[in-house]
């Protein structure tokens, strides 16, 4: 086996993935896997921009599981690589020389390792979207895949759409016939020998956490700042004091920054009114402006959404958190709208009741399922009849979906832009069609022999 390790150095966290493939492959699709994943523990790297060194450190007890689960014949011939997403993307905007000062550190940390470390860079937003989306179809198939007589088949079957959603930014990635109005959307894709004209499109500030904090400041705004002020989306029973500096210290809400010193500390009354939460999540979106002949929001072109969708990271738990622990099957958009509400008229107390463990993340569901049914049919446009091509889902077998394996297979060059030679598949075929030969030739003896002997038989009698 070789071996491959993707550092995924997100917004909230860290999470390193072990990928395995055969040392003999022969860009065969399906054949790369997930062998071990470690979560680094602590917040993502971006949050250590007044300290890098501990950025590089945080990584070291991850590092060191892979150390073990790697052989240590083949640790020399590992490539390690790091990527860091919309968490460094909104630090990069406000502070480069701290995002540099994070890069490097962690880039020294993991250098001092005996892998082969091939870089530590911060993705755009579309290649977080592409490869997402890469990662996706080549897991189901849908590119390539082996035939029962070791043929190279190009499935009949279309790729399906990917859709994202991280701590800072949400992607959606599709394939469309449609003209694409803005170049900055489209990515043409060679791969296997198939060209593939593609979507995407990523939104900064758009990921859970970050829609949190926009969502706060909001109501800060709205209630003028008081010293007490209700947060409809959080259960009743539930109260929190906060400092305006925890809810003012990203880009994606410092242009409401107030004049007040940010060491203000105010107190957040949870009410659970749902259709007063959908009103302020909504006020997140701007669905009136554009440009093109259509959009899915803030001006944002969008092709019409087709054909089936994969959607993963907070989609997943969001809707595995309406179906798993509240109970309710999410089928059609109504079904995510009623689950939203229901989330939001639960109380504090019996939200405990149910997820004693989800306690950290608790007060944000009714905020965070509202906004996902907002961002899928009002800003993508999914309806009755599309919504239930979406599969909320967090791994195709045991191989996480995300933009780590789709960023490895790319970098690695293990996705071929041409179709594979099928040299290697027809001296397979040979051999099943010279095994099939002596099959038949061995058979038609054996029958040949019981019909001589029992011809002989009949003769002597």
């Amino acid at each position: 086996l070789q071996y491959g390790i993707v550092l995924d150095a997100g917004s909230s966290h860290t999470a390193m993935f072990i990928y395995k493939w055969p040392a003999d492959k022969e860009n065969d699709t399906g054949v790369v896997s997930e062998h071990s994943m470690c979560d680094v523990e602590g917040p993502g790297i971006s949050s250590y921009s007044s300290n890098p060194p501990a950025a590089g450190t945080s990584l070291v007890p991850c590092l060191n599981q892979a150390l073990r689960d790697v052989p240590k014949e083949k640790h020399a011939g590992t490539p390690l690589y790091l990527g860091a997403t919309a968490g460094m993307r909104l630090l990069n905007i406000t502070n480069v020389q701290a995002s540099d000062a994070v890069l490097s550190t962690v880039a020294a940390m993991l250098k001092s390792y005996p892998f082969d470390f091939r870089g530590a860079k911060i993705l755009s937003g579309e290649e977080e979207g592409v490869f997402g989306w890469v990662t996706a179809n080549y897991l189901l198939e849908n590119f390539i895949k082996r035939g029962w007589l070791g043929e190279w088949i190009q499935p009949q079957k279309k790729t399906l759409g990917a859709m994202d959603f991280g701590g800072a930014s949400t992607q959606i990635t599709f394939e469309t016939r449609d003209s694409i109005e803005d170049p900055r959307n489209e990515v043409m894709l060679k791969l296997y020998g198939q060209v593939y004209k593609v979507y995407t499109h990523s939104f900064l500030c758009y990921g859970r956490d970050q829609v949190l904090k926009r969502l706060l400041s909001k109501l800060l705004q709205a209630a003028s700042y008081q010293a007490t002020i209700t947060h409809p989306c959080w259960p009743t029973g539930y109260h929190k004091s906060l400092s305006l500096s925890s809810v003012y210290d990203s880009p994606c809400t410092e242009k409401e920054r107030p004049s007040l010193a940010l060491n203000t500390t105010v107190t957040v009354v949870g009410t659970g009114n749902g259709s007063l939460c959908a009103l302020h999540v909504s006020k997140l979106f701007d669905f009136t402006t554009c440009s093109f002949s259509r959009c899915s929001f803030d001006g944002i072109f969008q092709p019409e959404v087709s054909g089936n969708f994969i959607a993963f990271s907070a989609f997943f738990y969001t809707v595995d958190f309406i179906q798993a622990v509240m109970g309710t099957p999410v089928h059609l958009p109504s079904d995510l709208k009623d689950a939203a509400e229901t989330v939001c008229a639960t109380s504090w107390s019996e939200l405990l009741q149910k997820a004693p463990k989800l306690e950290k993340r608790l007060p944000d569901y009714c905020a965070v399922s509202t906004f996902v049914y907002l961002l899928t049919t009002k800003g993508y446009n999914f309806n009755n009849h599309s919504f239930p091509n979406i599969a909320f889902q967090k791994k195709v077998g045991e191989t996480s979906i995300g933009w780590a394996l789709g960023y490895m297979l790319n970098l690695t060059n293990m996705i071929p832009a041409e179709k594979p030679s099928s040299h290697k598949s027809m001296l397979y075929n040979y051999w099943v069609i010279l095994i099939l030969l002596f099959v038949v030739t061995t058979l038609t003896s054996l029958v040949t022999a019981i019909c001589l002997l029992r011809h002989s038989k009949s003769l002597t009698i």
